[in-house]
Order: C-alpha cells, then structure tokens, then sequence
C-alpha cells in the first residue's frame, strides 16, 4: 500500500543542501571554502521558511577522472541528515539519492529506522540505482547488475521498514528470521525512487510512493509523467504517489549581476507562474535551488522565496 506525505492544495519545496556536495555542475564559488557552520545557517533557514525538505546526496569515493569536475567533498548522506535532525524541528529529511546497490539492504534500513525514530518520524527514503562505473568499482559492486540489486534491495528495505522481523526472498538477498529496530517512527517510511530513465520510471511506477526525477528537462515531463502513471495504473492500480521535479535554477528578484541564462529570475508573481506550470503537470513537490555568491545572498533568497513565491504556488 503506498502512502503519500506532500500536503494537497499547493506545490511542496524542498531543497539539495547546498555545501554538502560541490560538484562543479552546480556548487557556487563560495560553497568551496564552506563547512559545518555555514550549513547549520541553511539548515535552521530551511526549517523556518517552509521546506518540505532538505535533500542530501550519496557518493562514496568518487574515482579519478571524474573527480576533476565531480570533485571529492560529498558528505555522507546518513551522518548528514542525522545532524540536521537535531538541528530541525519540522522539514523532512530525504536521501536525494541513496544508492541501494552499494549495501546489504539491512543495512540501509537499520540507518533510516533509527534516523526516523530519532527524527520523530519525518524521513523520506530516495533511492535510485546509481551512475558512476568506477565508483561500484572501487567499492567492488557489479555495475551491471544495480538494476536487479536496486529492485531487490528496495523489496527488502521495505519488508524491513515494515516488518520488525521481515521475511523477504529475493534473488539476490534472503532475509529470515532477524529483527531490526528500533523501529521507525512512521507507520511507513516513504520511499521515493530517483532517476530518469524509462527503467527508473517503471522502478517507481512499481515499487514507489514518490518519484525523483535527476534532470528531466521541463518539455520531457509531461510525457515521462504519463509513461509513469500508465504503469502504475498497469501494477498498482490507483495506488497515489508523490511526483517531483527538480526545477530550473532560480533567483527572486532581478539580478544586480550575470547569473546565467539558465536561471529564471524575476518578480515572484513571474516565478511562481513558471513554477505552477509543473502543477499543471500533475507534479506536487518541487526540488529548487538558488544563484547566490554568499552564504548570505542565498539565506536571503530563501527568505524572499518563502514570503513572496511560495503563497503564490498553488497543487496539482
């Protein structure tokens, strides 16, 4: 049975904690010389202007070449959201994504129960299968099995998630008579299925309560949503769930400054049409992110947002 956790009536925001992951894909100059304080400022901001959540990545060991524009500070995703727990009161805590292949299953769920239970309920599991070859190389995962491992592991981190002793036979793992706790606090702990590819599409369509879109361009979603919906109706009939998109870049205001011609910027009545436009898409959470040049612009735009954009967004 799938549950849904986004709130009706308007489009749900959350957020990629910025600092924590400093590819050059998207890492502001300034986030490079960041760390622990600089992150506890987003994080309290976060909690106070209304996102739904903060999102925090998985990489291991990012291997060479890839680490010349992935760079290496990507902090780990659990030890993270474990430390904005106790700095939070209200935004979710989501793995945005946690890579199931890279570990036993029980593993997986030990963490996210605890982490639940430590939270008072508020964790939002995001898996998905993972991209980078060299990285499951390094870890001595076969890469071309994490299709197969990533449904497998999902199966019993559910049974897991459910069950305080689950009984789980898959192919690649069998799981009997062993308990986990303590248990979460969640009646079900949400999972959410990342990636973008028809195989994830039909991974969340079949085992997810939300899905996690890693790109999808703005002109592809309505048809990945309708290849989604027509194969959740197909294997889980009218079960609901979450649908999300990671969103343009964004800057309220107009920019005293260059800040690329892929950021929509503007007055908030400007960007809250923009935004809608995923609602009428069917989409209910938003994933965005801020151009800033300083810790304090970007706790600025967070602000602005939440005062004068997010009472314009209206729900699917």
């Amino acid at each position: 049975m799938s549950v849904s956790i986004v709130p009706p009536g308007r489009l749900a925001y959350g957020m990629q904690l910025q600092v924590q992951a400093q590819s050059k894909t998207f890492a502001e100059d300034w986030e490079l010389g960041a760390g622990r304080d600089e992150l506890e400022s987003i994080v309290r901001k976060a909690d106070q202007t209304g996102f739904f959540y903060l999102g925090v990545c998985d990489h291991v060991a990012v291997p060479r070449p890839f680490d010349t524009h992935m760079r290496t500070t990507w902090y780990d995703t659990v030890a993270t959201l474990g430390w904005i727990a106790a700095l939070t009161r209200n935004v979710r805590l989501l793995s945005h994504i946690y890579v199931l292949a890279y570990r036993h299953p029980l593993l997986t769920a030990k963490a996210f129960m605890t982490l639940d239970e430590l939270s008072g309920g508020r964790v939002v599991l995001g898996v998905g299968a993972g991209h980078l070859e060299g990285e499951f190389g390094a870890l001595e995962v076969d890469f071309g099995e994490r299709g197969r491992r990533t449904d497998d592991a999902i199966d019993v981190v559910r049974a897991a998630l459910t069950e305080e002793y689950p009984d789980v036979e898959t192919a690649t793992w069998s799981v009997h008579d062993a308990g986990l706790g303590p248990r979460p606090r969640q009646a079900q702990v949400p999972i959410w299925i990342g990636g973008s590819s028809r195989a994830a599409l039909r991974r969340a369509a079949e085992r997810g309560d939300g899905w996690l879109p890693q790109g999808t361009p703005r002109n592809e979603m309505p048809d990945s949503i309708a290849y989604l919906l027509e194969h959740r109706k197909a294997t889980l009939g009218d079960e609901p769930i979450d649908i999300g998109v990671i969103t343009e870049v964004l800057y309220v205001g107009k920019p005293g400054w260059d800040v690329g011609a892929r950021t929509i910027s503007g007055p908030p009545g400007k960007l809250a049409e923009s935004l809608n436009e995923y609602a009428g898409m069917g989409v209910s959470h938003i994933q965005i992110r801020f151009r800033n040049r300083s810790l304090q612009e970007l706790l600025d735009q967070m602000d602005t947002f939440a005062a004068e954009v997010a009472p314009l967004l209206r729900g699917p």
